[in-house]
């Protein structure tokens, strides 16, 4: 459920500012309004995070997977500023180092086959009267320079195959084809030389970093500290001064904590407003889970969607279609028991079993419940022809294998799994109908007439998919009138609420009539999307069963490389089309008949983030 929350303004004396946000900060639980993007104390701390966290990159990528095993030293205040600006120093160096150690690789690549010799001495004889011009010239362009006989030139050894020569006097005609040399800044040795000294300093900036991996919780847990120093002081900058005489702060806080919000105001002599959210605020959501139903929350968490305060909370109803929309799609009871496997793994190693841990133990039974029913391990007829008991959770009907195991032809089959498909399109469109029609009873709303249309054409609808996709019996006079009726009650109703006249409501509704009748049309085609369980797992045992094709075909060794390699592959496949599509169905198709639109934001009260035990072990948790 969707936690109700109270809107509170807390009043103190200015001079008590400072004590009065860390009491706040304390009780973590009080979500701050309108708190104030940046302020120039958070802009400063923001920068040395910024410095921390490049530094902990550095050292992170340098140390590598070696890091895992350094042991961890405290390290904290000035010892560890100095530290970060040290290392600072030393990847701005090493960064300078390496541009310049590619320049000179370059640069002596370049002179390399002219020789060592010394450029000073080459521009001491250009001041004597002596310039010298330097080329490399192809075998019939030397021979035309001889012929000439107006350019002074000395010949020299080859150069990456091409002929040497140096042009005393001035710079050789350009008719001639040639490439020339520009003298280096210093010799061949001496490049090398610094090319040396800059290796070294990259060594040594490379083992800074490396030495520094012992200090990387140190590191986290001072990010923590700046972020909650950065936190209080864009709370500090929200909160408003009157005249210098008092300080008020506005937020939301869950209504269960009403009574802890009374007693930390009385402890600190504050004053306060607490009332009901009004029509025009716009809370956060705090989602109260009961029992299993939390194991959700992982998925909430990773899409980042969060409902609305004035939303529905369909969290039960989510993980119910989730899992059932998750095993159609890797339809694999092999592949469940896989799943299976790393929850457990997952379990033995953590030492406890998380939510994402239940969540992932409870996709791998539906998924395996599905596969066995539909008789799919690991896309193979084999596994149920050389384990016969298998075949004894199977349903012929949505069987995989219909016509190898029991002579009912495939495509029987293959409809009964797509009227499933549609079943569950149905019933989910459906109930959201049912839980709007409920919502709105419960406040007396008429509109709730427009949601039985809704309702009514979902039904009919229903049936007219299941007539154009696998040719079922259909009576048209039925879906007629029952699309009829239930684009009348649409239109007539869809727009009445409460405090609206009858009249303005079908005023409203007669305005978006043609909306509405794009609706009905988006409804069908809502229904129809449900038909991507049934593609989206017949792709899958397909990509299965041409796998395991080759690997007959390979021989044993490579066949069981091959079914490796083509199990994950289809496993990884599998899971980002849960995304796409099972997710989709849940947060589009079922939300958007429900009227949701997921513009909710967390509540996320200002609150410590660094506890005790982090701070007196120097450790991050």
């Amino acid at each position: 459920m969707i936690e109700p929350m109270k809107s509170v303004t807390i009043v103190a004396q200015a001079k008590k500012r400072q004590e009065m946000l860390l009491a706040l900060r304390h009780a973590g639980i009080i979500h701050i309004s309108q708190l104030t993007r940046s302020c120039p104390e958070s802009d400063g701390i923001a920068v040395k995070i910024h410095s921390l966290m490049s530094v902990m990159n550095a050292v992170a990528d340098e140390a590598g997977k070696s890091a895992r095993g350094v042991k961890q030293e405290r390290l904290d205040g000035q010892a560890l500023d100095s530290l970060v600006c040290d290392l600072e120093k030393a990847i701005s160096d090493r960064k300078a180092a390496e541009d310049e150690h590619l320049r000179l690789s370059g640069e002596i690549s370049r002179v390399e086959p002219w020789g060592d010799f010394d450029p000073e001495s080459v521009k001491a004889l250009a001041g004597d009267g002596y310039a010298f011009f330097f080329y490399t010239v192809d075998g019939s362009v030397l021979d035309a320079i001889r012929e000439d006989g107006s350019v002074v030139f000395v010949t020299l050894r080859d150069v990456n195959r091409m002929k040497a020569i140096a042009v005393l006097g001035s710079r050789l005609p350009s008719r001639f084809a040639a490439r020339e040399f520009t003298l280096p800044q210093a010799s061949l040795s001496e490049l090398r030389s610094r090319l040396a000294e800059l290796e070294r300093t990259i060594g040594e900036a490379g083992r800074a970093l490396c030495d520094a991996a012992k200090y990387s919780d140190a590191f986290r847990l001072e990010v923590k500290r700046l972020e909650e120093a950065s936190m209080f002081e864009r709370v500090k900058a929200t909160s408003r001064d009157e005249q210098g005489r008092i300080v008020f702060i506005s937020g939301y806080l869950p209504e269960d904590r009403c009574d802890d919000f009374r007693s930390l105001a009385k402890e600190n002599g504050w004053a306060y407003l607490m009332d009901d959210v009004s029509d025009d605020e716009d809370p956060p959501t705090q989602l109260k889970y009961k029992g299993l139903i939390r194991i959700i929350q992982p998925i909430y968490d990773i899409l980042g969607t969060v409902p609305g305060y004035r939303e529905y909370d369909i969290s039960s109803w989510f993980l119910l279609f989730f899992s059932i929309f998750f095993a159609m799609i890797i339809g694999d009871a092999g592949y469940g028991l896989i799943f299976l496997l790393i929850s457990v793994v997952m379990n033995v190693r953590a030492k406890k079993c998380s939510d994402a841990n239940i969540l992932l133990y409870v996709l791998s039974v539906t998924t395996i419940i599905y596969g066995a029913v539909t008789g799919t391990w690991f896309g193979s007829l084999a596994v149920l022809e050389k384990l016969p008991f298998l075949q004894l959770f199977i349903i012929p009907s949505i069987c995989n294998y219909s016509m190898e195991l029991y002579g009912i032809e495939s495509v029987y089959a293959q409809n009964a799994v797509m009227q499933l498909c549609f079943i569950l399109g149905a019933t989910q469109l459906g109930l959201a109908c049912v839980l709007n029609v409920i919502s709105k009873f419960r406040v007396r709303d008429l509109s709730l007439l427009g949601d039985i249309g809704w309702l009514i054409d979902v039904c009919v609808l229903y049936m007219m998919a299941l007539y154009l996709v696998i040719g079922a019996s259909v009576n048209f006079t039925v879906v007629v009138i029952g699309v009829a009726i239930g684009f009348f009650l649409v239109v007539v109703f869809g727009s009445q609420e409460p405090g609206k006249s009858f009249g303005a409501g079908l005023k409203s509704g007669l305005g978006g009539f043609f909306t509405s009748f794009l609706d009905t049309v988006s409804c069908f085609s809502n229904i129809m999307s449900y038909i991507r369980l049934f593609a989206v797992g017949m792709a899958s045992l397909a990509i299965a069963q041409s796998f395991n094709s080759m690997a007959d075909m390979a021989g044993p060794v490579f066949g069981a490389v091959i079914v490796v390699l083509g199990t994950v592959l289809n496993i990884v496949m599998g899971l980002l089309s849960v995304i796409v599509h099972g997710v989709r169905l849940n947060l589009l198709e079922f939300s958007g008949q429900l009227g949701m639109e997921w513009t909710g934001y967390k509540y996320d009260p200002f609150r410590e983030t660094v506890d005790k035990t982090e701070s007196e072990q120097g450790v991050v948790k």
